[in-house]
């Protein structure tokens, strides 16, 4: 085999790769396509359908050799890059980029890492054929099996961190939410005042110092707040006090989630990541009510 034809097989093998990673991404990879605009459920989920079909065709196609396959996946790969740099100037940075699945984010890195595979993929059908010499072959062998190693270290890392965010998630009860505890539900308050940003929904998670559950749930915390769509501010009890007793938060850790208005959607007592997001979906149904 060629120079050329590893390259074709290992660019095919990236392209097929994210089309594999979008798969499994499921929704939380649809939403993604948020980041660029597309609102409509139904109209996400085509396109992400789609994008799928694309790039699994494309990478058959380039591994196949066949004529043109590269430069059309040079041009897919350029419009993704476009797309991202686009993203990246209106603000959207760290925001889900849908690249690599789920958790792949927009950041200067993502645009230029696309563009270097557009790059490449175009530069294919101008490579040479030269047989490498069997030097050549040994180190790309040594480079490929580093590499490999490298990969399996960072999906190691990242299986123990999903590990234990299911371990947050286990317990099925819902967030404990008491009538006469906490602001009522429909009530106006002022507590969106305090949060900066202009999300849909804004998470007030009321914490305490010294409190070993809320310093075990800090990750699930800063993970649902990861969320462009939800704005998230901790409040402490002694730094908050004052807000504290004006809310008539019972104790923590504690979510209250507001609108736009700062009308109360949902409120209740969390233990587990579970129970925090079911407080988010509660509002969240309420807010499509309230829409419907």
């Amino acid at each position: 085999m060629t120079l050329a034809g590893l390259l074709r097989i290992l660019l095919a093998a990236v392209l097929i790769g994210a089309g594999v990673a979008k798969i499994t991404a499921g929704a939380g990879g649809r939403e993604a396509l948020r980041t660029y605009g597309v609102s409509d459920a139904r109209s996400r989920a085509a396109l992400w359908v789609a994008l799928i079909l694309t790039e699994l065709g494309l990478g058959a196609a380039v591994a196949a050799g066949i004529p043109h396959a590269a430069a059309a996946a040079a041009a897919l790969l350029g419009v993704f890059a476009l797309a991202l740099a686009t993203a990246l100037a209106r603000g959207r940075a760290g925001a889900p980029c849908g690249c690599l699945g789920a958790r792949s984010r927009v950041s200067p890195g993502a645009v230029a890492r696309t563009a270097a595979l557009a790059l490449a993929f175009a530069a294919v059908p101008w490579l040479p054929a030269v047989e490498p010499s069997t030097e050549s072959w040994l180190i790309a062998g040594l480079t490929v099996a580093f590499g490999s190693l490298a990969a399996l270290t960072l999906a190691l890392l990242a299986l123990a961190r999903e590990i234990g965010e299911l371990r947050l998630a286990v317990a099925p009860q819902a967030a404990l939410s008491v009538s006469g505890e906490g602001p009522e539900i429909g009530a106006r308050t002022a507590l969106r005042d305090r949060f900066a940003g202009s999300a849909p929904l804004a998470l007030a998670v009321f914490t305490s110092a010294g409190c070993p559950l809320c310093e075990a749930l800090e990750p699930a915390v800063q993970l649902v707040g990861a969320d462009p769509h939800v704005e998230l501010e901790v409040f402490d009890e002694q730094e908050h006090g004052e807000l504290w007793h004006e809310l008539g938060i019972p104790g923590s850790p504690y979510g209250v989630v507001v609108d736009a208005e700062g009308t109360v959607l949902s409120k209740g007592t969390f233990n587990t990541l579970l129970q925090l997001e079911g407080v988010l979906a509660a509002a969240e149904r309420r807010l499509q009510f309230a829409y419907a």
